[in-house]
């Protein structure tokens, strides 16, 4: 059967982390042409796109500075002028400054939000306009277990990563008719990606996991893929993290 997927537009952020590179290779998969972006490992990311290639679809690789706020439009524009208008939209891309809430200083702050908020909500406004013409649009926010819990990478991580949820929930019902769909994927304690969490020396996670090991970015990537897919689910958060929040 013919993936709902098939010959849509992607847009992935951060293709260049374990997570953000097994979504393209799954979005590959499901027959989607990719725009994927990276901000400082272009190799990781090519290696994505040399996937996706082999599959038949259609890949532009750019990097990006999403701390620039000129960064998203520049971005969605590039993808609609090589590829078409987005119709699948993966904020991914993240940043992750571990610091205790004593030594978080502004230029932290402000550094951390504007990846892992401002650019998701600038990227959003920019291909909403072009999805709600076109009555179809998937928006995935990659977010983080710390919303929820306030994690162990630091305040301005946790409240970055919230951010994203009260961003979509305040889209979410606004585009629904529409035919958009936004809403906002989890993990926590995934392996194979720059943002993980453990002891230097032992690689020890920071808590215990219930289902006695860390994910896997196959794993984010077959919810992601999951969630793009279903065009009745909208508004949600959905924790993907072994149990440690036994909560969606």
């Amino acid at each position: 059967m013919t993936s709902p997927l098939a010959g849509r537009v992607a847009l992935i952020t951060g293709a260049s982390g374990g997570i953000g590179k097994a979504i393209a290779r799954r979005l590959a998969d499901e027959g989607a042409d990719l725009c994927l972006t990276y901000g400082r490992n272009a190799d990781d990311a090519e290696q994505a796109a040399d996937y996706a290639r082999a599959q038949g679809r259609r890949v532009i690789v750019t990097a990006a500075d999403l701390s620039d706020p000129q960064a998203p439009g520049a971005l969605v524009g590039q993808a609609a002028d090589e590829l078409g208008p987005v119709d699948l939209l993966v904020a991914n891309a993240g940043t992750a400054d571990i610091k205790g809430w004593q030594k978080i200083d502004l230029e932290s702050w402000n550094a951390t939000l504007a990846v892992n908020l401002t650019a998701p909500w600038l990227l959003a406004q920019q291909v909403l306009p072009t999805m709600i013409e076109r009555r179809y649009g998937r928006i995935l926010f990659i977010s983080s277990v710390a919303a929820l819990t306030g994690g162990v990478v630091g305040a301005h991580y946790a409240a970055s990563k919230a951010g994203l949820h009260g961003l979509m929930h305040h889209l979410a019902p606004r585009v629904a008719a529409d035919g958009v769909t936004v809403n906002s994927l989890a993990p926590a304690l995934v392996g194979e990606t720059k943002m993980f969490p453990a002891d230097l020396e032992t690689g020890t996670p920071p808590i215990p996991i219930p289902v006695g090991r860390i994910g896997r970015p196959d794993e984010v990537a077959d919810m992601a893929i999951a969630m793009l897919r279903n065009g009745y689910l909208t508004n949600k958060v959905y924790t993907l993290d072994g149990g440690i929040l036994p909560r969606d």
